[in-house]
């Protein structure tokens, strides 16, 4: 199959999975979630990541949303999907699941809820990583989830030979130099924070995986462009307006609001799984805010009106 750029490249909206009001999932809401962002030019999706509440699905429901992508966007973006679970074998056993679906990739974590040692972390991901033939991309998230991969571990994860990228939440910016300076072009780097995702980019990351393109995917996709033809002043005032939502990706109730401002423009539902619950009180009321005001003065809008 051809895209339109090399796997990994450009962004990569993490995508949200949809429930109906009893919280059942919603798989046609899910796929038309989905497919909007594909139509708005984004490169590819993350499924099943953070946002896409992958730790609140049961396996059945997991394989239904993989199932449900490659049945409507096979070959049109490259489909992702994340690999978070409490234990190796479990883990193990879902790669293998999403390879049979037929995703083009693996988004791997650390085993969820243990800390582990180096030597545990290393061998987790590197038994993951072997029990499939897709491209892995790890996920380096040290304030969501307690672990951070260091770099001697990833050196030596950048030896497996389907090991090719790493998405980078570390909110330390100079982490992806640092990164680039171990691993040379063994790893492509993406960045992973939506507040510091131009940071990530000058500095040599080649994509975004972004939770706010969820709400506002032409300008994620308008950032990127800049960036690529080395348009700085129209990257930065894109990224300046859209950095107060931007924050909210670093946020511990990121999912509710990025789904809340899913919601507002007329993407999604906020509908999450306990434990979460939907924003409420002023922080719902400040979210809203913040995203109706983005979308009175967006970029797109601005251009379109010149």
């Amino acid at each position: 199959m051809k895209y339109t750029r090399p796997i990994w490249h450009g962004v990569y909206p993490a995508a949200t999975t949809q429930f109906a009001d009893d919280l059942s999932l919603d798989l046609p809401a899910t796929v038309k979630v989905q497919q909007a962002l594909v139509d708005n030019g984004v490169d590819g999706l993350v499924l099943l990541g953070t946002v896409g509440e992958n730790n609140s699905l049961l396996p059945d429901e997991k394989r239904a949303v993989l199932e449900g992508a490659v049945g409507k966007l096979k070959g049109r973006v490259p489909l992702i999907t994340g690999v978070s679970e409490l234990s190796t074998d479990r883990a193990v056993a879902f790669a293998r699941d999403a390879e049979a679906a037929g995703v083009d990739g693996l988004m791997v974590l650390p085993a969820m809820v243990y800390v582990p040692t180096e030597d545990e972390l290393y061998a987790h991901l590197k038994t993951v990583a072997e029990a499939t033939a897709l491209p892995v991309m790890l996920y380096n998230n040290p304030p969501a989830y307690r672990v951070s991969i260091g770099l001697d571990v990833l050196e030596r994860l950048a030896e497996i030979p389907n090991v090719v990228a790493i998405k980078e939440s570390a909110p330390d910016s100079r982490r992806v130099t640092d990164v680039i300076n171990r691993c040379g072009d063994r790893l492509l780097v993406l960045a992973g924070l939506d507040d510091v995702a131009l940071e990530g980019l000058l500095l040599g990351a080649v994509g975004w995986v972004s939770g706010l393109t969820s709400a506002f995917p032409q300008e994620s996709v308008a950032l990127i462009a800049a960036v690529e033809r080395g348009d700085l002043d129209e990257a930065r005032a894109i990224y300046r307006w859209f950095m107060p939502l931007l924050h909210l990706d670093a946020d511990h109730d990121l999912v509710q609001s990025i789904k809340l401002a899913e919601q507002v423009m007329g993407r999604g539902s906020e509908r999450v799984r306990m434990p979460r619950m939907p924003l409420a009180g002023a922080r719902r009321a400040e979210v809203i805010a913040m995203v109706e005001k983005a979308a009175a003065t967006r970029p797109t809008l601005t251009r379109a009106a010149a």
